[in-house]
């Protein structure tokens, strides 16, 4: 559905975007992480037609950037970071406006405004001015006026950015909900956890480099190569058990976490069954308070793959 080779964006010298290769299939949900001034927006901007590149291709739903503009922009929304709109019109008039821009006339107008307007649970709002709305309602206002034309692929350019809590998670399950009609969807976000919740796969880009384009599973591989386990025992005997842990051959270190009152326990090389860990400990009469493998998230990654780190 979109699928770039050597894409490269140029300021005089200074490079915007360099050779950025990526392929998107139907269906995916492509999360794209990177800091300000990446290349996140000027990617998705190129997408859209609204940015030429240097040099490199680029096609969605396989028409080229170059001479196929108008193709693209019918099977395409795109919602940057930042959009205008217009204060003085009612919610559904705002729609209407669009509505009747991508040439859907007659009742299917109506009917097609009144339809993303429940997928985005603003339909309670439809007589409100839009300058009325909050933040987060006109978040979903701007996705609800980019789905009127039923795009296949959707450019989410930060689109839980200034949103409260409440709103990001009504954001997220409003994309697990387009993801679940078959959208393919590239989402720019700085919020990282919530992006593990959504996307199949993630890029990582930094200061106009791909770094990292793959699962969010093999991700965390690369950052990660050893299996961790975090152990606590009753008594406050964590001590005498991690003396215990320390010596056995599948266990490369033992550290305490003091503010989590456990052990972290890193395996061996190799290793990724840690159930051995609980028949050590019983074996010697401890008794177990907590025992699960240490979660790493996007934020680990990130902060991983960009420092360069993958022990």
């Amino acid at each position: 559905m979109i699928e770039t080779r050597n894409l490269t964006k140029m300021y005089g010298e200074l490079y915007a975007l360099k050779d950025l290769t990526l392929k998107l299939e139907k269906g995916d949900v492509y999360g794209f992480i990177g800091p300000n001034g990446a290349g996140k927006t000027t990617t998705m901007r190129i997408l859209a037609t609204l940015l030429n590149p240097s040099w490199g291709e680029a096609t969605v739903c396989g028409y080229s950037i170059y001479n196929n503009a108008k193709e693209i922009r019918r099977s395409m929304g795109y919602m940057p970071d930042f959009f205008g709109v217009y204060d003085d019109m009612k919610v559904i008039e705002y729609l209407e406006f669009f509505a009747a821009a991508y040439r859907i006339d007659g009742p299917a107008r109506r009917r097609k405004c009144e339809q993303v307007l429940e997928l985005v649970d603003l339909g309670y709002k439809r007589d409100a001015l839009v300058t009325s709305l909050s933040r987060g309602m006109t978040q979903r206002l701007g996705l609800a006026r980019v789905l009127l034309h039923d795009p296949q692929v959707l450019l989410l350019d930060e689109p839980a950015s200034g949103l409260d809590p409440r709103a990001r998670i009504e954001m997220r399950a409003l994309l697990k909900e387009l993801r679940k009609m078959g959208k393919t969807i590239m989402v720019s976000s700085h919020i990282l956890p919530e992006l593990a919740d959504i996307c199949n796969k993630i890029g990582i880009i930094e200061r106009g480099v791909l770094i990292f384009d793959g699962t969010v599973e093999s991700a965390i591989q690369q950052v990660r190569k050893n299996t961790v386990y975090l152990v606590a025992v009753s008594n406050d005997l964590n001590a005498k058990a991690r003396e215990h842990l320390e010596t056995h051959l599948n266990v490369l270190k033992v550290e305490d976490v003091p503010e989590q009152h456990c052990l972290r326990v890193t395996l061996a090389d190799g290793v990724e069954d840690g159930a051995f860990l609980v028949d050590l400990l019983l074996k010697n009469g401890f008794r177990l308070k907590m025992f699960k493998e240490e979660e790493i998230d996007l934020e680990d990654v990130f902060l991983g793959i960009t420092k360069g780190i993958t022990n």
